[in-house]
């Protein structure tokens, strides 16, 4: 089998028992709930393709990032000969809510990333059904649950 190497930069927003997310229109997390994030462009460092894909998918400034840390899962979508190995940089940020949007967009509009819409999840509604791996990620890291350790999906449905 074939394995892929994808690598990206994510934003994890929790505030008053919420996530951040986004719900993804392309690529095997389509149609699921996402961090912010996602690949770098040439030149780029870390923390600026966080600024750039969190403004880009949310439509909010980043104003402060802290505790980066590094996760991996091997996705295998269902009926593929390949495996994709996600490797991913998670930041817990802090957003600007009182610049231009005071809430979140309902939909981006440019339609020039793969993101529809930035929603505000209860860890309760977040589940294997409806989340990218990096959103269980996020949910077990904050729950402290042995699935933080969980790193392989195989016949992963894209919806």
């Amino acid at each position: 089998m074939k394995i892929k190497h994808h690598f990206g930069v994510y934003g994890v927003c929790f505030q008053d028992g919420k996530l951040l997310c986004i719900e993804k229109t392309r690529g095997p997390y389509q149609h699921r709930f996402d961090l912010p994030g996602g690949s770098q462009e040439i030149g780029e460092g870390l923390t600026e393709t966080l600024k750039r894909e969190v403004l880009e998918e949310t439509g909010y400034t980043l104003i402060r990032y802290s505790n980066s840390r590094i996760y991996d899962v091997m996705v295998q979508e269902e009926g593929q000969d390949f495996a994709v190995h996600h490797i991913m940089a998670f930041y817990d940020i802090e957003l600007d809510f009182e610049g231009p949007h005071k809430s979140l967009p309902q939909e981006v509009i440019d339609g020039s990333n793969d993101s529809a819409k930035a929603i505000w999840l209860n860890l309760e509604e977040i589940t294997a059904d409806n989340a990218s791996p990096l959103v269980l990620k996020v949910k077990a890291e904050l729950r402290g649950f042995s699935e933080l350790d969980m790193t392989s999906y195989k016949n992963w449905k894209v919806k």
